[in-house]
C-alpha cells in the first residue's frame, strides 16, 4: 500500500515553544556548597551569552561593576535576584544584568542542595560586554 502523504497545513507538530531546546534543557550541578555551585552558574552564563563575554584582560575603566546574589531553585529556575553592591550611577547596566541572570535559567539544577543562593562580581566594560569574577581574565 502507497504511503500517504499528509498536507503541511494538517500536519501535528508541537509549537516551538513547548519543545524544549537542548541548549536550554538544565543539566544538574554536584556542587556541594554555594561557592562550587558559583562556577557552574558562571559556566552556564558565558555559555548562554558567549558573544557578549569580554575576551581577554580588563581595561583598567569598566562603566560599572556589581555584586549580584542569585537564588536558585532546585530545578535550576531564579528565585531572587538581590544587589550585594549596585552599580546606581549605571540603572541601565543593572537592568540588563537582571535580564540577562532572569533569561539564562534554567540553571544546572543544584542536585546536593534544595536550593542555591550564590553570589558574582559582574565587571562590565561599555561595550556591553562582561566578565564574571569566578571567570575573569583580570584587569590590565
Amino acid at each position: 500500500m502507497p504511503e500517504r502523504l499528509i498536507p503541511e497545513a494538517l500536519a501535528v507538530s508541537p509549537p516551538p515553544s513547548a519543545a524544549p531546546s537542548l541548549e536550554r534543557r538544565a543539566h544538574r550541578s554536584l556542587a556541594r556548597n554555594a561557592q562550587e555551585y558559583r562556577k557552574d552558574a558562571a559556566s552556564h552564563l558565558y555559555a548562554q551569552y558567549r558573544e557578549r563575554v569580554f575576551k581577554g584582560r580588563l581595561p583598567p575603566m569598566l562603566e560599572a561593576v556589581g555584586v549580584v546574589q542569585v537564588n536558585i531553585d532546585q530545578r535550576g529556575g531564579v528565585k531572587s535576584i538581590q544587589w550585594q553592591r549596585a552599580p546606581r550611577h549605571a540603572p541601565q547596566v543593572m537592568r540588563e544584568i537582571e535580564r540577562l541572570v532572569r533569561a539564562a535559567a534554567p540553571y544546572p539544577a543544584p542536585a546536593l542542595m534544595s536550593q542555591v543562593t550564590y553570589t558574582d562580581v559582574w565587571l562590565w566594560h561599555k561595550s556591553g560586554r562582561f566578565q564574571l569574577d569566578t571567570l575573569t581574565e583580570g584587569q590590565d
